[in-house]
């Protein structure tokens, strides 16, 4: 791969180990957080998805600015609000004050959501895009993972009841890399076409290894006029397929229950009986499957498209999802629920995990693409903050409840991408409109 374009996906894919880690840090201080504020399960609630109402803003916002001054510029910005974040996080001595970092951490993460897919997809070749793009999940999934097992490591230090501020701040370290790297990638060659730069855009493309700049520029111009420069925009009546899409992919995600689960793992095991340590360790493994089962799909899924993984990770979700109900209702088989939640995320990495970042980023024309990439990550996050929300007082009132409510999610979710979902594989972003209209 050129050089200059396997920096892009890394420091792209960069901005996913910090969404990830910031995602997934959370489940290992919900009982410090409880102890030392003194918050009921509904104030848990309110505090761990703080963090996402932040997330829903930052999506909702972040795609003008991504369209009018580029992802790459924006994610610079983007850098210093995960820094600030930890700090704050780690140093808070109010639960006001800590609430208020993990806002700032929120906004950050879904600006990410944005901005980054859409780089990496002006930036991919359409016969790669989909595994290019998708190291901004691999990296997501490998911050979940570094989360947890720093969360285990420390918990097993005996830091005492403050202990849990120590586990923001590894986020540190990974923020101000990116923030340095984001200084030595290029503009997006699409970007720059489309906003009249192609100059720019032409030494862009011979920079990331394009063979035949001349033909790369022309085709940017059929399939977006001239570059004048002008911000179109979303609209309706031009966009209503992918629009749909979007919203489709995003919301099917969260009614999954991925993120609920990951923020409220160990409470999850101790629910069944586990000890507190224990589950952090069990964490560890789910982390880990998790990586293994997205480097798994991204190695096919340009081969066996997005369609394919989706509908074949819905009956794996299916099942593992009612096995858990069962076995948090009837209170048995708790020897069983371990690898029940690893065949869940093991089916959520191979399909939904692996797919929505690519799927979203690929459906939309590039004049619009940051704004479109917005809708569908502002629904995925308002879905997650509500879940998140509502997870811990629906969990008090039944244990098995929520997930009887995600098992039959994913059934509705087989059901719509069977009939309504397109395959995006392989195909150029500059013939995505064409393509999204076959049946």
């Amino acid at each position: 791969m050129n050089s200059v374009l396997a920096k892009g996906i890394f420091v792209g894919g960069l901005t996913g180990l910090l969404f990830g880690f910031d995602t997934a840090v959370i489940a290992g201080a919900t009982h410090g957080l409880s102890v030392t504020f003194g918050l009921t399960p509904a104030a848990l609630g309110w505090t761990v998805s703080s963090a996402l109402w932040g997330t829903l803003a930052g999506a909702l916002l972040a795609g003008y600015p991504g369209d009018r001054y580029g992802a790459r510029n924006c994610l610079r910005v983007i850098a210093g609000m995960y820094l600030l974040s930890a700090l704050g996080s780690f140093a808070a001595p109010t639960l006001g004050l800590f609430i208020a970092a993990r806002v700032l951490g929120g906004l950050a993460i879904g600006a990410s959501t944005v901005l980054a897919p859409t780089y990496l997809a002006e930036i991919a070749p359409a016969d790669r895009r989909g595994a290019m793009v998708g190291t901004f999940q691999l990296n997501i999934v490998l911050g979940i993972l570094v989360a947890y097992l720093s969360n285990y490591l420390i918990g097993l230090s005996a830091l005492g009841a403050e202990g849990w501020r120590w586990k923001f701040v590894a986020a540190v370290v990974p923020a101000a890399l990116l923030g340095a790297q984001l200084f030595t990638i290029p503009n997006s060659p699409r970007w720059l076409a489309v906003r009249g730069r192609r100059a720019e855009a032409a030494g862009v493309l011979g920079r990331i290894g394009v063979s035949d700049v001349a033909a790369e520029l022309a085709s940017y111009g059929r399939a977006h006029g001239t570059g004048s420069g002008a911000l179109r925009r979303l609209s309706w009546r031009r966009h209503a397929r992918p629009m749909l899409l979007a919203i489709g992919v995003a919301a099917f995600n969260q009614l999954s229950g991925i993120n609920a689960i990951l923020y409220y793992l160990d409470d999850i095991f101790r629910a069944a009986g586990f000890g507190r340590v224990s589950a952090a360790g069990q964490a560890v493994i789910i982390g880990a499957t998790n990586l293994l089962f997205t480097l798994l799909a991204l190695a096919v899924i340009d081969r066996f498209g997005r369609r394919s993984l989706l509908r074949v990770g819905s009956l794996g979700l299916i099942v593992s999802l009612a096995a858990t109900a069962y076995i948090e209702l009837s209170g048995t088989h708790q020897g069983w629920l371990l690898w029940m939640l690893v065949l869940f995320i093991a089916s959520f990495a191979f399909s939904q995990g692996a797919v929505i970042w690519v799927y979203i980023s690929e459906i939309f024309p590039t004049e619009v693409r940051a704004r479109g990439q917005g809708l569908g990550a502002s629904t995925h996050w308002f879905m997650d903050a509500l879940i998140a929300t509502l997870f811990p007082v629906a969990a008090a009132y039944s244990k098995g409840l929520p997930f009887v409510f995600f098992a039959a999610a994913m059934v509705a979710q087989l059901v719509v991408v069977t009939l309504f979902f397109p395959e995006t594989r392989r195909v150029r972003l500059e013939d995505m409109e064409s393509a999204l209209e076959r049946p």
